[in-house]
C-alpha cells in the first residue's frame, strides 16, 4: 500500500473494558482487531479524555465525552444541547489529529451520525475517502428530525460505501439518503462452547441478555413473563435476565415480584464477555422482546452457541426466525410474547438452520471484505492519480 496506509474507524460505542454494556461497541472493537490482521488500524471512540493508547493491535484515539452512552442524549431535549456541541467539538478535533501524519487511507464510520459527518469533514480537509455504516438509532431514531434526516441523508450520499446492519435499515437509510445501503451484519467474538448440548426436552433454561431500554422491551418481558401460568413455569428450569439500563427499578421490582410467585428466576447485571458466554452456553432459549430492532448483535451471539431465539416480529427478525431459528410472536406485544414463549417450550428448534445462519454472520469474512473494500480504493486513487 502508499504512505497512506493506516484505516480510520470512527465510532461513538467502543468496547474497552469487556463488561458487556454495550454490544454495538463490541461488535466495533472486535471488527478493529479483525481488521489488524490485514493492515494498520486506528480508531477514533469517546473516553473521559482526549489521549491516545494502544489497545491489543489497535491504537485508539479517544474524544472527550458524557458519562452517559452517547445515544442517550437526545437533540430534542434542550439540557443536552452544550453536552452534544462539546462532544461534537472533541470528537471532530481527535478525528483530525488522528491523521496529524497523513497516513489514514479510509476511514470507516459508525454510525452515519456523528461519526459519518466527522469522516465528511476529514475528508472536506485532506481528501481521505469515507464509508458510513447505519445503525437503527441513525435511521429510526435521529431521522425523525427533519433537518438532522436532512443532513443524515447528505453525509450518506456523500460516502464512498454504506452499510447497514439490517436489510429493512438499508431500506430505509436508502429512502432518506437516495443512495443503496449494502446489508452487513454486525456481530462479535464469543468463544462458541457450550456445557451442555440445548436440550429438546423440558425444563428449558431461558436466557435475556441486554439493555433494561423500552426499545430492547424489557418492560414487555416482564409482563409477558407475568402472564405464564404455572404449568407454563414447570417447564423452565430457570430464567437468566441479564443486563442493565434505565429500566433497571422496573427490572427490579419485576423480578422480586416473579420470586415471590416461586418462579425461577436469576438477576444478573452487564456480563463480560466470558461470563456472556457462560450465559450462552447453559441456556435453552434466548428472548428477544424488543420494540424497535434491526438485527441486534446478541441474536448473532444466540447463533454462535446453536440457540434458538424467541423474538418480537420487529425489524428483519421474521425473516431470520421465520428461517428456522425459533418462535415469533404474532404482535408486538406481551401477551403475544408470552405466547411465544409458551409455544418455544412444546416444540423444537432446527439445528440446521442455526448452524447456517452462523456462517452468515461470522465476523472474520466481514472484516475481510472491509479490508479488501478499502484497498481496491487505495489501488484506485492511486492510478488516478
Amino acid at each position: 500500500m502508499s504512505v497512506a496506509d493506516i484505516a480510520l474507524l470512527i465510532s461513538t460505542s467502543y468496547a474497552r473494558s469487556g463488561d458487556g454494556s454495550e454490544a454495538a461497541g463490541a461488535f466495533v472493537a472486535d471488527l478493529a482487531e479483525e481488521l489488524a490482521a490485514s493492515m494498520p488500524v486506528r480508531v477514533v471512540a469517546p473516553g473521559k479524555t482526549e489521549s491516545v493508547y494502544q489497545l491489543g493491535a489497535v491504537e485508539v484515539w479517544s474524544f472527550r465525552a458524557p458519562d452517559k452512552p452517547l445515544s442517550l442524549l437526545s437533540p430534542a431535549d434542550p439540557r443536552n444541547w452544550w453536552p452534544i456541541v462539546r462532544t461534537l467539538r472533541s470528537l471532530r478535533r481527535t478525528v483530525m489529529e488522528a491523521n496529524g501524519d497523513g497516513r489514514i487511507c479510509h476511514s470507516l464510520a459508525f454510525w452515519v451520525l456523528p461519526s459519518g459527518w466527522a469522516a465528511w469533514l476529514l475528508r472536506r480537509k485532506s481528501g481521505v475517502p469515507y464509508s458510513v455504516w447505519a445503525l437503527g438509532s441513525d435511521i429510526w431514531t435521529l431521522g425523525r428530525f427533519p433537518i438532522i434526516r436532512n443532513f443524515l441523508g447528505y453525509v450518506s450520499r456523500n460516502a464512498d460505501h454504506a452499510y447497514a446492519d439490517g436489510v429493512q435499515l438499508g431500506e430505509d437509510a436508502t429512502r432518506i439518503s437516495g443512495r443503496e445501503f449494502v446489508f452487513l451484519p454486525s456481530t462479535r467474538k464469543l468463544t462458541a462452547v457450550r456445557s451442555r448440548p440445548v436440550t429438546r426436552t423440558a425444563p428449558y433454561r431461558l436466557l435475556f441478555l441486554g439493555r433494561w431500554h423500552p426499545n430492547k422491551g424489557a418492560d414487555l418481558l416482564i409482563e409477558a413473563l407475568g402472564l405464564l401460568n404455572d404449568l407454563d413455569w414447570a417447564l423452565i428450569d430457570e430464567l437468566h435476565i441479564a443486563g442493565g439500563g434505565p429500566l433497571q427499578t422496573l427490572i427490579e421490582d419485576g423480578v422480586d415480584r416473579l420470586k415471590k410467585a416461586g418462579r425461577p428466576v436469576r438477576l444478573s447485571g452487564y456480563l463480560d464477555r466470558e461470563l456472556a458466554s457462560q450465559a450462552f452456553a447453559e441456556a435453552d432459549r434466548l428472548l428477544l422482546p424488543s420494540r424497535v430492532e434491526s438485527i441486534p448483535v446478541v441474536f448473532s451471539d444466540a447463533m454462535k452457541f446453536s440457540l434458538p431465539v424467541v423474538s418480537m416480529p420487529v425489524g428483519d427478525l421474521p425473516a431470520l426466525i421465520g428461517q428456522g431459528t425459533g418462535w415469533l410472536a404474532t404482535q408486538t406485544q406481551a401477551a403475544a410474547f408470552a405466547e411465544a414463549i409458551r409455544v418455544s417450550l412444546a416444540s423444537e428448534h432446527d439445528d440446521a438452520a442455526i448452524t447456517a445462519m452462523n456462517e452468515r454472520f461470522a465476523i472474520e469474512a466481514i472484516a475481510k471484505r472491509i479490508a479488501a473494500t478499502m484497498r481496491r480504493d487505495v489501488t484506485d486513487a492511486a492510478r488516478s492519480d
